[in-house]
């Protein structure tokens, strides 16, 4: 064999194999990716449930607390904001559209703490079992939130972090993939709450 023909087969072999690791990268990211928007569909589908859910306890405990009207009033504009917002893959990587779905989010688990608060005023309230329903229903709500939160987190850092790294930032950059948003804990959110008798 001519030495010629030999050092165009080991050109195309290291062209072949340059196009199959290129595949495997682009495939991978594509599959980070898919694991991001499925860990965003959890983290929607605990909104969703709350989203759906608080209004409904809300409705039957407000009896018993006519004279908080304006924290079971704050509820529903909060939880009306949240329904204005759609997220779709480019609020994900909109770092802007993205804060403003976080600070509707808050201020519905704002407006959903201030409900809870009110019980600690009026025994009757508590005592209440539609309420303690209530009670139940909202912390399992947001503890699902919370996990989703986390598990959203996790498949962005694997997300972000493959995007970032040599030499898949190259493929990352030629094929489009762009970095997610993370989901940030709330200002103020480090202080301990306080807990009031």
């Amino acid at each position: 064999m001519k030495k010629g023909m030999i050092i165009l087969l080991a050109i195309v072999g290291i062209i072949v194999l340059l196009v199959m690791w290129g595949v495997g990268a682009y495939n991978s990211l594509v599959t980070k990716d898919v694991e991001v928007s499925g860990a965003w569909t959890q983290v929607e589908n605990q909104f969703q449930r709350r989203f759906d859910l608080i209004p409904n306890y809300v409705e039957t405990v407000k009896g018993f607390a006519q004279q908080e009207r304006d924290v079971f009033l704050g509820v529903t504009e909060a939880r009306a904001k949240v329904g204005q917002i759609t997220v779709t893959k480019e609020v994900l990587e909109d770092p802007r559209a993205f804060a403003r779905f976080q600070q509707a989010q808050d201020q519905f688990s704002s407006a959903i703490s201030r409900l809870l608060a009110v019980a600690e005023n009026y025994p009757q309230l508590k005592s209440n079992e539609n309420f303690m329903k209530l009670q139940d229903e909202l912390a399992g709500s947001e503890n699902r939130i919370a996990t989703a939160r986390t598990r959203y987190n996790a498949a962005v850092q694997d997300y972000n972090g493959a995007i970032r790294r040599i030499p898949m930032s190259f493929i990352a950059a030629f094929t489009g993939f762009r970095e997610k948003e993370w989901f940030k804990a709330r200002e103020g959110a480090d202080a301990p709450p306080a807990v009031k008798f």
